[in-house]
This record gives C-alpha cells, sequence and structure tokens, in this order.
C-alpha cells in the first residue's frame, strides 16, 4: 500500500472543492479497543445496562473516538500529519453503538465523513478544510443503521492544512 507524504498543492485547491469522504463503520469490538488505549473505560462506551440506566439510548462511541476518526480523512488526504496544523469540533449528538453479532461482531453503526474546503490563505498558503459528519439516529431501539435518519454528530468540525 502505498502512502501520500506531499502535501497538498495550493494552487490546485478551490472553496467548495470536495478533498475526501469517507465511512468508519464502528461496533461494540470497537469501542472496548478504543478504551484500552485511551484508558477511558467509562461504562457508557461498553455497558448497555448502566448506559440506558444514566437516560442514554444505549452505548455510545467515545466522542474522541469521534473526533478522531474524522480528523483522519483530513490527515490521509493531507498527506504529511504535520501539514494539519490546526483542529477543532463540537460534539452534537452521541453516535449510538448497538451490539451486533451472530458468530463475529459486526458493525452496527458507521460515521460518514465528507471534507470540502472552505477557506483559502494565500499568504499562509493554508486551506481550512470543514467537515461533515454524520451517524445514523439509532436512539430508536428498533432502528437499523440502514433505515435510520441521518445526525450530524459534529459541528464546526474543521482542520487547517499547510500546503505545498
Amino acid at each position: 500500500m502505498s502512502t501520500n507524504t506531499t502535501r497538498p498543492e495550493f494552487e490546485a485547491l478551490e472553496k467548495g472543492q470536495e478533498v475526501a469522504t469517507r465511512t468508519v463503520e464502528l461496533s461494540r469490538a470497537d469501542l472496548v479497543r478504543y478504551a484500552a488505549v485511551s484508558g477511558d473505560f467509562n461504562p457508557i462506551h461498553w455497558n448497555q445496562d448502566f448506559a440506558t440506566s444514566v437516560g442514554l439510548p444505549n452505548v455510545i462511541a467515545h466522542g474522541m473516538l469521534t473526533m478522531g476518526a474524522a480528523m483522519q480523512v483530513v490527515v490521509d488526504w493531507a498527506g504529511d500529519p504535520s501539514a494539519v496544523i490546526d483542529v477543532q469540533t463540537r460534539f452534537t449528538k452521541p453516535v449510538v453503538v448497538p451490539n451486533q453479532f451472530d458468530t463475529e461482531v459486526r458493525a452496527s453503526t458507521a460515521l460518514t465523513v465528507s471534507a470540502k474546503v472552505a477557506a483559502l490563505d494565500p499568504e499562509a498558503r493554508t486551506a481550512r478544510v470543514d467537515l461533515t459528519v454524520t451517524a445514523p439516529d439509532l436512539t430508536d431501539p428498533e432502528a437499523t443503521a440502514d433505515s435510520a435518519a441521518a445526525l450530524k454528530v459534529l459541528v464546526k468540525a474543521q482542520a487547517v492544512v499547510a500546503c505545498a
């Protein structure tokens, strides 16, 4: 697998240009693995009984996992992690991750991420990339990821990328 190691060419970018899209599937197993590496073992991220007892519809993904997965789209497009010089977002809705398995744990939800150039700074040679990040509204226990309406789970999600 080849990896892009060059930054985006500033002159090739236009405001409104879509630069990346991705779907990131999530399962309960992903949440457990993330908890292990982050040290965040809050039971709202893995224990359905606990999550519902505190008023949540089901287990929810870690906010930083959601943000990191979304921002990875920009990092991959930028080709150089150090090119991403600023990141910001607001969390608006939790990403509900129902338990789904048969003989194996399966993804039960997915983030949909699209990234567009929102602003260009010719003096600094940077591009502000705005992200749209959605996940299925699985607050209804009968809803499925395929049929549920999409909810914006992050707003004002943006990254500033230094360009070549």
